[in-house]
């Protein structure tokens, strides 16, 4: 319900029929209304608090908290590697980069940044692109399905599946992964893999340019994103966006170039860039990052060498003899007929390590890597103990929302879903 004076409008209840005789009363021409949390265009359960006059919106506010899951409370009372399966359920579009960032902040503690596989790295670099690549083409997605171009959406979740059924292949699961780990990766690309990836690799371009084709010059979408949502260097700069909106306003900024890390350094790939500064840019800029990812993924394939992919340290590399069997992913049966018949040592430091988990020297750090949102940092303290003592991140669709208002406010209704659709948040990531 709504009650309406001559000044102002408010959110307080109400008999309706009240409401409306004030407002014909009235005669003002502003009304506020809430756009969600259930509105299907507000990415799960963000609240949007608009002020119209008329078709305008005159003021933006967001109202976010309903999907608080506790994802950060959570982790003081688990290890620091049962800690991976609380961060990939944050942007659950986006788990590989969430394990990512948290893994190199517990690596940087434990001192042993310099001790990670060469291969596991490879391995991370590759699943954190093909995550880039289905981020994005959920973005893409949903974003054509708010806007009325259903094609689109059937496209953007249709190129994910490839996406997903590698992951499937690799991890067990296709979303929620806890594949990538303190000290390297779980377990290394079952057979078939690769040639999966390069089937992929084969068959994508054409896809992304049938997405091109369908958006890059069609009228309507051009008439809903062009000069719409303007947000330019100095806004991003004063709110702290970053990733594709960032570089949509002109400034080529990766982290992967600026500040490399898993061995990026060592990959030749372009920073998108566009001086837009509108949806139409974040979108175009979004497209070309699909290509530099499909880049970058080959280059992981000739690169891949046979090695380990885990520290070779017992006291921190747990679990490094998994497999997937017919039950999902587990102890191998070598691995379990070693601790279960070969070494009552191997036994129970294999009781050891799951049940309490291994020490990280006292300290803090903060790591940051380049997510398909943008710049994803994971500010993780330990008091030297086996469990973190706390855990921070700062999540790029958070620190977006803050756009809201400066994208929307003198536009119209419906350049607020394109606004809000262009920033791709996930409130998952928001709400932790």
């Amino acid at each position: 319900m709504t009650n309406v004076t001559e000044d102002y409008i408010d959110a307080s209840g109400g008999d309706w029929e009240e409401v409306i005789a004030r407002a014909q009363a009235s005669g003002a021409e502003r009304l506020v209304v809430n756009m969600g949390p259930q509105h299907p265009s507000t990415h799960g359960v963000l609240r949007l608090i608009l002020t119209l006059d008329g078709e305008t919106c005159t003021e933006a506010r967001v109202g976010i908290g309903y999907l608080h899951t506790g994802i950060e409370k959570n982790m003081e009372f688990r290890t620091w590697t049962q800690g991976t399966t609380f961060v990939t359920r944050m942007d659950y579009l986006t788990p590989m980069f969430n394990e990512v960032a948290y893994c190199l902040a517990v690596e940087r503690l434990l001192d042993i940044t310099d001790r990670i596989p060469e291969r596991a790295d490879i391995i991370r670099v590759m699943m954190m692109e093909l995550n880039r690549m289905s981020s994005h083409f959920v973005a893409m997605a949903t974003f054509g399905m708010e806007l009325g171009a259903t094609t689109i959406m059937t496209n953007g979740f249709r190129e994910r599946e490839m996406v997903l059924d590698i992951f499937e292949l690799i991890t067990g699961l296709r979303m929620n992964h806890g594949y990538i780990r303190p000290g390297g990766v779980a377990q290394d690309l079952p057979d078939g893999a690769e040639a999966k990836i390069r089937e992929l690799l084969k068959e994508m371009p054409k896809r992304i340019s049938q997405m091109r084709k369908l958006l890059d010059a069609s009228p309507l979408y051009l008439a809903r994103t062009r000069d719409v949502a303007h947000l330019d260097l100095s806004g991003c700069m004063s709110l702290g966006v970053t990733g594709p909106m960032l570089r949509a306003s002109g400034l080529a900024w990766d982290l992967r170039k600026a500040k490399p890390y898993c061995g990026y350094e060592n990959y030749e790939f372009d920073i998108p860039v566009s001086d837009g500064g509108d949806v139409y840019a974040r979108y175009r800029v979004r497209m070309a990052e699909l290509e530099q990812s499909l880049r970058i993924v080959e280059q992981c394939l000739d690169r891949l060498r046979p090695g380990r992919i885990m520290i070779d340290d017992a006291k921190i590399g747990w679990p490094a003899r998994l497999q997937l069997g017919g039950d999902g992913l587990g102890n191998s049966p070598e691995h379990i007929a070693h601790i279960m018949g070969g070494s009552m040592e191997a036994l129970i430091h294999h009781f050891k390590i799951v049940t309490e988990g291994f020490r990280v020297p006292a300290g803090q750090v903060y790591t940051a890597v380049e997510s398909a949102k943008g710049e994803l940092g994971a500010h993780v303290v330990s008091d030297g103990g086996t469990r973190p003592y706390r855990v921070h991140f700062r999540d790029p669709s958070f620190t977006h929302l803050q756009a809201v208002a400066a994208m929307c406010e003198g536009g119209t209704v419906a350049d607020v879903i394109a606004a809000v659709a262009s920033i791709d948040p996930v409130m998952g990531g928001v709400d932790r």
